[in-house]
Formats: C-alpha cells, sequence, structure tokens
C-alpha cells in the first residue's frame, strides 16, 4: 500500500464523515445562534471539504499504479502519455471517470441552479419594477399595493433594492419598519442569496441526501439570524422580535428566505443568547480553515516530504 493510496483511504474517510456524522452534530448544537457568522463559516467549509475529498478519492487512488504522490504520479502519466502509452489497469481509468463524473455532476448542478434561480430573480424584477412606486422619501424602498405584509430585497449591485408591501407600512410602526428594511439590505449586502443558492444546489444534486437537506435548512436559518443581528442595532431585541412577528403575519414572510412566523429567531431574542467566547469562535473558524486545507495537505505533503 504505497502513500497514494493511503492518501485516497483517509480522503474518502473524510468524505463519509463530512458527508454524514459532522451535518448532522452541527446541525444539532446550540451555540450557532450564539454565532452565527462562524457557524455559516463552519458549514461551507464542511460542504467544500466534503465535495473536494468526495471527488479527489478516486482520482488520487486512480493515480497510485503511477508512483507514491500525486505530483510524482501525474508527472510519470504525462511522460508516458507523451510516449503514446499509459500503462493504467483499467480500475484505473474507472476511478478517474468516477471522479471526474462526480465533479462535473456537483458542478452541472451548481450552473444550472444558478441559471435557474437568476431567472427567476430577473422576471421578479422586471414584474416589480411594473407593479411598484419608489418611496418618496426613500428612493431605493420600493412600494406595491398589497395587503399581504411583505419585505425583501433584490440584489442590485452596490444598490439593493428593498421592496416592502403597503399592507406592511400600515401596520409597523417607522421604527419596527427601519428594523424589517435593516434586515432585507443586510441579506443583500452580505450576499446571502449567493450562499443559500450554493446549498440549494447541493441539495438538488444530492436529493435523497439527509445532510444535503440538513445543511440548506441551517444555513437558511443562520443567514436570517444575521440580518437580526443587523436589525437588532436598530431597535432593542424585544422591539424586533415584535416587529419579526407583525411582519410575518399569517400569511406573509419576513424576508426571502423565511416562511411563516420564524419561531426560533423571535425565541432567540426573547430569550436573549450571550456571546460566545472568543476561544471558541477562533477554534470553530480555525476548524473550518483546517477543513479545507486538510485534503489539499493530505494530497501534497507526501510530495513535499518526500
Amino acid at each position: 500500500m504505497n502513500d497514494l493510496t493511503v492518501t485516497a483511504i483517509g480522503l474518502a474517510v473524510l468524505a463519509v464523515l463530512l458527508a454524514w456524522p459532522v451535518p448532522v452534530l452541527l446541525a444539532r448544537a446550540a451555540w450557532p445562534q450564539r454565532a452565527p457568522a462562524t457557524a455559516l463559516l463552519l458549514w461551507q467549509a464542511v460542504a467544500v471539504a466534503g465535495g473536494l475529498s468526495m471527488v479527489g478519492a478516486p482520482i488520487v487512488l486512480g493515480l497510485a499504479p503511477l508512483g507514491r504522490d500525486v505530483a510524482g504520479a501525474a508527472t510519470a502519466g504525462i511522460r508516458i502519455a507523451q510516449a503514446g502509452v499509459i500503462p493504467l489497469p483499467a480500475t484505473s481509468w474507472l476511478l478517474f471517470v468516477i471522479g471526474g463524473g462526480l465533479a462535473g455532476y456537483l458542478l452541472g448542478h451548481l450552473v444550472s441552479t444558478t441559471a435557474r434561480v437568476e431567472r427567476h430573480r430577473r422576471r421578479h424584477s422586471e414584474l416589480v419594477q411594473l407593479l411598484s412606486s419608489p418611496d418618496p422619501d426613500n428612493k431605493s424602498l420600493l412600494l406595491i399595493d398589497d395587503d399581504a405584509p411583505v419585505a425583501y430585497c433584490l440584489p442590485n449591485g452596490l444598490h439593493p433594492i428593498t421592496v416592502v408591501s403597503r399592507g406592511l407600512v400600515e401596520r409597523l410602526s417607522p421604527v419596527e419598519l427601519s428594523a424589517v428594511i435593516a434586515h432585507e439590505r443586510a441579506h443583500a449586502e452580505q450576499r446571502h442569496d449567493v450562499v443559500a443558492l450554493a446549498f440549494r444546489a447541493w441539495r438538488s444534486a444530492l436529493p435523497g441526501f439527509p445532510a444535503a437537506a440538513l445543511a440548506e435548512h441551517a444555513v437558511r436559518e443562520l443567514v436570517e439570524l444575521l440580518a437580526d443581528d443587523r436589525a437588532r442595532r436598530i431597535v432593542g431585541d424585544r422591539t424586533l422580535a415584535r416587529t419579526i412577528v407583525l411582519a410575518a403575519g399569517p400569511n406573509g414572510r419576513a424576508g426571502e428566505l423565511d416562511g411563516g412566523v420564524p419561531a426560533a429567531r423571535v425565541r432567540r431574542l426573547l430569550e436573549g443568547t450571550a456571546a460566545l467566547p472568543t476561544t471558541a469562535i477562533v477554534g470553530a473558524r480555525l476548524l473550518a480553515v483546517a477543513l479545507v486545507a486538510v485534503p489539499t495537505l493530505w494530497i501534497a505533503l507526501p510530495a513535499v516530504l518526500r
């Protein structure tokens, strides 16, 4: 068993861990509510590292007959290819096809999901422009004539457009409305739509995979908490909690990514959450970096240390 075989096995084990037990444990953890930005970074690291490990394991194993490390095996393969003969077993070619196929499959779903969302967003933006009118006091705020409480933000480069309904404006006080607007603009400014899109594509690629569903749900909650943290700088926690309930309403939505009255968000504001200790935040962020770095180092270190 050479170094590449050991590396491939390690990557496969890491892929399995990041595909099931790690997402389950992270989804069940209570600390993300205390540090949503750090938790969101960790979720992204889990997804990236899991994908790299999943794709890398079969490719690295396929290279094992050519050398002890990826660099040496790749160099040997190029030299052999230039000679016109590539004496690799059929299993290696099969592993290359599996690894390349997985990479193409995941990237294909990301591209198709992005295209589909962009088409929907473009049509939605055009419709909003037709059915709304600018707020006389705030040109970046569009008003739509709808009794339902509606609020969301459309990404628009450096100038996101916030859309609110007449029903929401009538239901909220000026302070409460400013909190909703701050919440929605936080989504656009922090590009939560891009993060949510990546995890939507992951779930689309693996529809029967529970970890993908857990990840998408967790990320949707985390971006809402991050937007709430922006809004709570403007109003108190209790005022924001009341605003969320009023803005959601029986048929409304408090934000583009919400669904119904977000009880977890309200509970977090009413019960209060102590900030996560700095050491814990630093540790979680270092773990996120390590998760992405491990697959790369696992592949590169044997060649460096040889």
